[in-house]
């Protein structure tokens, strides 16, 4: 079973004090470009390892003053460190520390996704595999169209994250870069050496050309990227919901002992995770058009893409990785009934076995045009007056002109209808 939900550490990626620590680590490491090239001594920079730190109840103290964080931030580290801090944030812009970070931040945050993404794949194939041959129908347009599994939904799901997960990674390595560049990207007061071993030391990729920022093409490519896993959770639990209802019911959420579903109604069991999910992914695919609304800014650089980020990324990262969470939970507790799945195919009143019987006497010579006039007539009637669809086939004189009883009763057979399935799996790699 997948352990209960506690706040994980993607909560603790976006804490002012975990910001501030990257902000440390930034600058440490740009002291010691520094002193690589013989610009700072590496006594000062053994000073400065040793003593900066900071406070972030006093940074903020130094912000109301300033009304700027990196200078607050500096201010604080400075306290700490003494003479020495006159080498810290030498040639840099507050953009190259504040962007750096944040690249850190999205990396960390994309690892901690992508460890979520991997566990509901493999709880889909898993329960995938369950039901690879529990039969239910399939739908078009939201009507019986002709029988499928459970297992080949779930292994639909299982190869749609897949190609998520592909994607997000990709999106990581797009945001792993980092840029100590100055002011306008011109490199005039920091060397490019600095950069480099900025970046080595961080795990990141200089980037090839910067302005006082990254730019924001990358940022939008990893919150869009967001909005699809978003998406792809919605449309499966959209499914969910639609299977849950009363007159489906084919599957159901997980209902705990004391769990209430509704303070008027005692009988009600309503899918809340996942009506939770689906309002979740609307915020984030919201966030992804805030996102490419920040790809546009003045010149080298305006300060209108900041505020939004502050927002944007937190709360879409977090909430893709509750929704993870909970999607993973929902899948591997859900309840599901398969001999209510057969009642609902035998509503159609065999009627799924229409195209069957139509290629069937395609082979026999008919024209497709005869044939489908054919079986659709008879499946009219079938709708009209619920007689089974079997039985009109069987009485019906033109058809009984090209198939016999016994050809009739083979067509109607689920089997001829799930005989690939077993192919299906093996090309997705989920095998038993």
């Amino acid at each position: 079973m997948i352990e209960r939900y506690t706040l994980p550490e993607m909560g603790g990626v976006w804490t002012d004090e975990h910001r501030l620590a990257l902000w440390l680590k930034i600058e440490i490491a740009a002291c010691e470009g520094w002193a690589k090239l013989g610009k700072i001594p590496t006594e000062a920079v053994d000073v400065i390892r040793q003593k900066a730190s900071f406070s972030w109840s006093r940074v903020q103290e130094i912000e109301e003053v300033t009304q700027h964080d990196v200078l607050a931030f500096l201010t604080n580290v400075a306290e700490n460190v003494g003479d020495e801090a006159k080498h810290i944030h030498l040639g840099l812009t507050s953009s190259d520390v504040l962007d750096t970070a944040l690249s850190l931040q999205l990396v960390e945050a994309s690892d901690i996704l992508l460890t979520k993404m991997e566990r509901l794949q493999e709880v889909l194939g898993r329960r995938s595999l369950e039901h690879q041959d529990t039969l239910m129908m399939g739908r078009t347009h939201g009507i019986h169209a002709e029988p499928i599994t459970l297992g080949l939904k779930f292994a639909l799901w299982y190869d749609e994250i897949r190609r998520q997960i592909n994607r997000l990674s990709f999106a990581r390595e797009e945001i792993r870069v980092g840029k100590i560049s100055g002011a306008v990207g011109t490199f005039a007061n920091v060397d490019p050496l600095v950069e480099a071993h900025v970046c080595e030391t961080l795990n990141l990729k200089p980037a090839l050309i910067s302005t006082q920022i990254l730019q924001r093409d990358r940022h939008a490519f990893f919150m869009t990227t967001l909005a699809g896993i978003a998406s792809s959770l919605d449309k499966m639990a959209t499914e969910l919901r639609n299977l849950q209802r009363t007159d489906v019911h084919e599957v159901e959420e997980a209902f705990a002992k004391g769990q209430k579903g509704s303070s008027a109604m005692p009988h009600k069991k309503n899918p809340i995770t996942p009506e939770r999910i689906c309002g979740m992914a609307r915020v984030i695919r919201v966030n992804a058009q805030v996102a490419l609304e920040n790809v546009a800014l003045w010149h080298e650089r305006d300060i209108s893409h900041s505020s939004a980020e502050r927002m944007i990324l937190p709360d879409s990262t977090i909430a893709l990785d509750y929704m993870l969470h909970k999607m993973t939970q929902l899948i591997d507790r859900l309840q599901v009934f398969p001999e209510q799945m057969m009642i609902n195919i035998d509503k159609g009143c065999g009627l799924i076995f229409s195209q069957r019987v139509m290629l069937a006497l395609v082979d026999k010579g008919v024209s497709r045009e005869n044939a489908y006039a054919m079986v659709q007539r008879n499946a009219m009637e079938a709708w009209n007056t619920k007689e089974q669809f079997k039985s009109l086939i069987t009485k019906d004189s033109s058809i009984r002109e090209h198939l016999d009883e016994a050809e009739i009763n083979d067509l109607f057979d689920y089997g001829y209808h799930t005989k690939h399935v077993g192919d299906i799996f093996k090309r997705l790699g989920l095998e038993k």
